[in-house]
């Protein structure tokens, strides 16, 4: 494939040679009756015959037919999520937490790379990866009708017609590498060899199920993946670059033969009972570069390499982005990268926070590349950007200056509430009650939806955020985070027995706690009701921490509730199947002026043109048409922008927050002795 794109993606050669001392060599190719023989390089097969050379190949190996007939047409576990960069940079990124090196208190640095390759670039890339041996495989793959196939085919065509092939890499540093043997436990066999492995002994570890790997191979559209891996413990006398390929394919046919689904990019074992079966091998700088898996510097941890990376959630964002450009897809490199940002910084701004002489856990960036050249600079992600009043709340934490109640802007007020753990696998003094640190604070403009309580175990990364309901008339917006088990802090009681209680109370995705197969064998059928019990104490915690004195109370107030309403009155006409946002929910106060001060979530459709509403406060009265109240103040609070007194919805948002406050001049009546009506209305500068 050349810069023009018309060379076919045929059969194309790879060489590499082994440059350490152990195993320097030439690269070896022949030729016999005109066709090329695969190119090998000389190694020494270090750990098991030293000193003695024999040429071995890197070459493809794919597992034959099951002989009984059985036939998978896809790997199970990538069914158990969708293409998403946003649920690949959650699972990945958690993985690479738990993997983190915990012999120092430094954190895990991880570093998503997206690169567009294109002509020259794109097939000196497929000869590295020994597009030859792989086509007829593809082919075979693709005229398969089946959900895998229509993937693969696709992936192939958008490479051939296009002349682009978008490679995300996801390396980590400071973290353990793909230890062990190629075969035996370890962490390489867990995550190379078999499925639904976790190997974390660790009760923090964000994963348990070794379902979250699979998220690699389903972002591709061509099924495959490379790993680089830097190992923290040497495996047959050395660490760096241990290369392997894995490639997930359904069942096919090729030339006749019959082959179950995997394959593997690697060098031939001798001592397998298959002789053809591959494991990885000890590559070159050469290789590395070539196959687009260098790493930067010495620290031990695994690169990943997601070939035929794509999003499938972006071709909804790209309907709803202001800023798209025409022809803009859902692989559009600038749009991946900014979910990759959002993503990071929504799911893991508590990992990145640092307090007192707290290090972060994590560290993360995301950078763009086209052909080897920097398309997009490389980004920080940095939580007081993406989440400033959550990360404020545990910066307090993390530095003991919290406080006992809020009086002042900025600060974080603490309290602790009961986790009653029960008693696991009938054990004795598994049981006992935990206390879980809960922390408030203002919110801020950013913060996105306000009055919710984000949680987290002891990895820190999000798992669940909830409204705390029933809330008074009145009440600050405010964030809270609640800090469970190792993440409450190392001298909270029963801190493990809580990991492990909500580890197994967590589904695949890890984004709640409640009932689950694993809690009820381990705990009991009714374990899942103590969940229940915290979230209940968490929120009436909140409660009183926000409550408003009563001498500060308006006096209005205890009536205010039923004097507010939402109007019914539609928000212009719905552009076909996508409706128009709507008000889902208005708190307000009547503050000493008499002004109505309100809080307001709209609930948006995501899809379909941008909406540009109009928020109008309007006096219920008994007859008559209701007479309308100027603004004296409108501000956007999450997830839309004010512009000339219109609503401007962010692209992607579900629900957005504005406020106001009523110009008391503009009130015909007082507003203790009438009641509020707010509408949304469509503006006439809005897009049809």
């Amino acid at each position: 494939m050349g810069a023009g794109g018309s060379r076919p993606l045929g059969r194309v050669g790879v060489t590499e040679t082994d440059s350490s001392s152990e195993g320097r060599g030439k690269a070896v190719a022949s030729q016999e009756n005109g066709i090329d023989r695969p190119l090998v390089q000389s190694v020494a097969a270090i750990g098991r015959d030293e000193g003695q050379r024999e040429p071995v190949p890197v070459v493809w190996y794919h597992r034959p037919g099951h002989d009984d007939g059985g036939r998978e047409f896809g790997n199970a576990a990538a069914f158990a999520f969708e293409a998403d960069l946003e649920i690949l940079a959650r699972e990945a990124t958690q993985n690479s937490l738990d993997e983190r090196d915990r012999s120092n208190d430094r954190p895990v640095r991880v570093c998503y790379t997206l690169h567009e390759l294109t002509g020259d670039s794109l097939a000196r890339f497929l000869d590295a990866l020994r597009w030859d041996d792989l086509h007829k495989h593809y082919a075979a793959a693709a005229a398969q009708d089946q959900k895998v196939g229509r993937v693969i085919s696709t992936g192939l065509r958008e490479m051939s017609e296009r002349d682009r092939l978008i490679l995300l890499r996801i390396d980590d540093y400071n973290a353990n590498g793909l230890t062990g043997d190629d075969y035996e436990d370890g962490r390489f066999a867990a995550v190379v060899r078999r499925q639904l492995d976790s190997r974390k002994s660790d009760v923090s570890a964000g994963g348990s199920y070794g379902l979250g790997k699979a998220t690699l191979w389903a972002t591709s559209r061509l099924g495959l993946v490379l790993i680089n891996s830097t190992l923290r413990e040497p495996h047959e006398g050395r660490t760096d670059r241990r290369l392997i390929g894995r490639l997930d394919l359904p069942w096919r046919e090729v030339d006749g033969e019959r082959f179950a689904g995997p394959a593997w990019l690697g060098r031939p074992d001798p001592d397998a009972d298959n002789p053809e079966v591959v494991r990885s091998w000890w590559a070159d700088e050469g290789m590395v570069e070539n196959l687009h898996l260098t790493r930067e510097g010495d620290d031990p941890g695994t690169s990943f390499l997601i070939v035929g990376a794509h999003d499938v959630a972006s071709l909804a964002a790209a309907g709803q982005d202001h800023d798209s450009e025409v022809g803009d897809d859902e692989d559009s490199l600038e749009r991946m990268h900014r979910r990759l940002v959002r993503a990071l910084g929504r799911n893991f701004w508590a990992a990145m926070t640092a307090g007192g002489d707290r290090r972060p856990l994590l560290e993360a960036s995301v950078r763009t590349l086209r052909n080897g050249v920097e398309h997009l600079a490389e980004e920080r992600v940095e939580p007081h950007v993406h989440q400033p009043a959550r990360t404020r709340a545990l910066q307090a934490f993390l530095s003991g200056t919290t406080v006992d109640r809020l009086t002042e802007a900025g600060q974080v007020a603490l309290t602790t509430v009961r986790l009653k753990v029960p008693e696991r696998d009938g054990l004795a003094g598994t049981a006992g009650e935990h206390r879980a640190v809960l922390l408030v604070t203002e919110a801020t403009d950013t913060d996105g939806r306000i009055n919710q309580v984000t949680a987290m175990r002891g990895n820190r990364m999000t798992v669940r955020t909830s409204r705390v309901p029933n809330l008074p008339v009145g009440t600050n917006p405010f964030q809270a985070v609640l800090l469970v088990g190792r993440a409450a802090g190392d001298e909270a009681p029963f801190a493990p027995e809580a990991e492990e209680f909500l580890r197994a109370s967590e589904p695949p995705e890890h984004n709640k706690w409640g009932q689950t197969e694993e809690l009820r064998m381990r705990y009991s059928p009714s374990a899942h009701r103590r969940i229940a019990a915290l979230t209940a104490e968490v929120n009436k915690a909140v409660h009183d921490l926000m409550a408003i004195p009563k001498d500060k109370k308006p006096g209005d107030t205890s009536r205010v509730g039923k004097r507010l309403k939402i109007s019914g009155k539609p928000a212009g006409r719905a552009r076909g199947v996508v409706t128009p946002p709507k008000l889902d929910d208005l708190e307000a106060v009547i503050d000493p002026t008499g002004a109505w001060q309100i809080t307001a979530v709209v609930k948006v459709t995501p899809g379909g043109e941008p909406w540009r509403m109009s928020p109008v406060a309007k006096l219920e009265v008994r007859s008559g048409p209701r007479p309308v109240v100027g603004w004296a103040e409108l501000v956007a609070v999450s997830n839309c922008e004010l512009i000339d007194d219109v609503l401007h919805f962010m692209p992607g948002a579900r629900r957005a927050v504005f406020r106001g406050v009523t110009d008391v001049s503009t009130q015909p009546v007082r507003a203790a002795l009438t009641g509020l009506v707010v509408e949304l209305q469509e503006s006439k500068g809005s897009v049809a």
